[in-house]
């Protein structure tokens, strides 16, 4: 959703980097390329003005002037106040001191008020409470079967006394008000310690759906009343949100189609305009589409500094602790990997959603954003296929595959040989370098890693290297150690000598003040 304003705020700051002071026009320049962001993504004008003005404070201040990097306290500075924007803090729902906890969704017809009541059942069911759906929207047609498909998709109980409507021409007849009450009571009768009552909605603000959801407010008295905003409305969350607070009131919000390609405006301005904070966001179709919203998390994703914490909880929540054991000690004993082991990973991660999105949320993920739009998640699919197409022996010996098994095997998966050939050439890469890395040789390629581009590297053949280099050089044992003795003797020797001659000071080292040079305020404390 932020793409476009996270291209264009990462543009901005590279004009930064490398910068050792900024003058006025340089923050100047840099909040007036935020300003044009930020309204390019719909966010709401004052919203902007208060932004820029908190940036450009701070900016100017001691914080920034006394940084050693000025450029990377800027951006900290923007992440900070996008964070303030987003509400701060994560706002968790209030649970009531005597259950059952109320909870009420409000929101505009098609904004996603079903859907979402089926995600934040599944949500509390996985933390241990027991909810229950309350099917109070008998106006828009086929709504209360949709609820009960999403409870029961989500193993969630419905209260549903009344079918609704199953068409546009229909008249409701059931009372929405009396449902709601009846669903309380029936939530305590069933000891339900939550109630999450779905309303009705309607295309536009009017006044018979904000009486409809103020009766129902005052009949069941809910202890969260949760305003759901489609994200890719723009402009007009602004005007709709403030409809809501006034006609019904809510106490939080919850930003629905979140996986959308809008620019994110609402997102960044139902809070400033309302003062209620963003608690949940849905992010696909799917039941598990669904987070809870943390401001600072947001903000890195916006900044393109990633969430890995959203990714290891997903993780954790999806991953079968067992076979990660197991693969561990598999990896930890150099056993070989087999494309079974890649099968059963790659259903471990399938379980944690898109991998489009997964990928979306690591750090640095708009340096590759066209690789990632050209990625489809299929793909995983036609792998799993061609694997699943295998024998169980050809998946633990692939070495096995020969052409006429590669040719079945691509029947088999409905694929072309080509795409067979090079899965299992990509594999016998990924199996060297997973046998590379057990043994303790690092990762490939990477400087400064033993066995990487920057590591030391093996000696050649015939070629001895240390002591046994002496020994060759000298025919003598004893005359080798001797000279290699002496050999580090002298480096030593040179090393003391040397000491401090990069900075100029030579045998004077000890004697230097850092006084004496014209530092930054506050760079002295760097040097002890």
């Amino acid at each position: 959703m932020f793409n476009t304003l996270t291209e264009r705020l990462s543009s901005t700051f590279k004009n930064l980097r490398g910068k050792g002071r900024l003058t006025q026009a340089d923050i100047d320049a840099t909040a007036r390329e935020i300003r044009r962001a930020l309204l390019d993504a719909d966010v709401a004008v004052p919203a902007v003005r208060e932004f820029i003005a908190h940036v450009k404070e701070r900016a100017l201040g001691e914080e920034v002037s006394e940084a050693l990097n000025p450029g990377q306290q800027v951006v900290k500075i923007v992440q900070s106040e996008l964070e303030e924007i987003l509400g701060g803090e994560t706002r968790n729902i209030h649970l009531a001191k005597t259950p059952p906890t109320v909870i009420m969704l409000v929101g505009l017809q098609g904004a996603g008020k079903t859907t979402l009541a089926g995600k934040l059942s599944k949500h509390l069911k996985q933390q241990g409470h027991t909810p229950l759906l309350v099917a109070a929207d008998l106006q828009r047609p086929n709504a209360v079967k949709q609820l009960e498909v999403n409870g029961e998709r989500a193993g969630v109980p419905v209260f549903a006394p009344h079918p609704g409507v199953s068409s546009e021409h229909e008249d409701p007849t059931g009372n929405p008000v009396e449902v709601a009450k009846a669903g309380v009571e029936e939530a305590k009768v069933r000891q339900h310690d939550i109630v999450l009552i779905d309303t009705a909605g309607r295309l536009g603000v009017d006044q018979e759906l904000m009486q409809q959801a103020s009766d129902i407010r005052a009949a069941t008295n809910p202890d969260e009343v949760l305003f759901v905003i489609d994200a890719m409305i723009g402009q007009d969350a602004v005007a709709t949100a403030q409809a809501f607070n006034e006609g019904v009131g809510f106490t939080g919000v919850v930003l629905s189609k979140m996986d959308g390609d809008a620019r994110g405006g609402a997102a960044l301005s139902v809070k400033y305009i309302t003062g209620k904070p963003i608690m949940f966001a849905s992010t696909g179709e799917g039941l598990d589409d669904f987070e809870v919203f943390h401001p600072d998390r947001m903000a890195s994703r916006i900044l393109d500094m990633g969430d890995v914490l959203s990714l290891i909880e997903q993780a954790e929540r999806t991953i079968d602790k067992s076979q990660a054991e197991k693969m561990a000690q598999k990896f930890a004993d150099q056993e070989d990997f087999t494309l079974e082991d890649f099968l059963e990973q790659m259903q471990q991660l399938k379980k944690m959603g898109s991998m489009k999105k997964m990928l979306m949320m690591m750090p640095g993920a708009q340096g590759m954003r066209q690789q990632l739009d050209q990625f489809d998640d299929s793909q995983v699919n036609r792998i799993e296929a061609i694997i699943r197409s295998m024998t169980p022996y050809e998946r633990n010996v692939p070495k096995i595959i020969n052409g006429s098994r590669r040719a079945r095997i691509a029947a088999g998966s409905g694929v072309h040989v080509s795409e067979v050939n090079t899965l299992l050439e990509r594999f016998r890469e990924a199996q060297k370098m997973m046998k590379r890395m057990a043994a303790g040789g690092g990762m490939p390629g990477m400087p400064g890693m033993p066995g990487g581009a920057g590591g030391r590297r093996p000696a050649r053949k015939g070629k001895g290297k240390g002591k046994n280099r002496k020994q060759q050089r000298f025919g003598n044992p004893a005359r080798a150690e001797q000279e290699a003795r002496k050999e580090q003797e002298r480096l030593a020797q040179k090393a003391s000598q040397e000491i401090g001659s990069a900075f100029g000071a030579g045998a004077d080292a000890q004697n230097f003040d850092p006084s004496d040079l014209n530092l930054p305020k506050g760079f002295e404390k760097y040097l002890k």
